[in-house]
């Protein structure tokens, strides 16, 4: 079964992650399919970079978020949505 889930980077105290799909039992740091963005939660507001073609690609393809991904996604549809009404 395959997972949309956070991937930690960054330096001691400072992470950021990367968006990646893997198999759901494999580390939170192992191997992974893709990388379909990034998440930076130390900056003010928290920066989401996601390839949402990708993204529901692999959803309907059967990958499941993880809830903080969900979130993430959540997000990034609404924003998407907002800027789109804006212009």
């Amino acid at each position: 079964m395959l997972a949309i889930r956070l991937m930690r980077m960054g330096a001691k105290k400072s992470p950021t992650y990367r968006v990646v799909v893997k198999e759901k039992l494999s580390k939170r740091d192992g191997a992974y399919l893709e990388n379909l963005g990034t998440y930076n939660p130390t900056r003010e507001p928290a920066e989401v970079k996601l390839n949402m073609e990708r993204v529901r690609y692999w959803l309907a393809r059967g990958a499941q978020p993880t809830d903080t991904v969900r979130q993430l996604i959540k997000g990034q549809t609404k924003a998407a949505t907002t800027e789109a009404a804006s212009v």
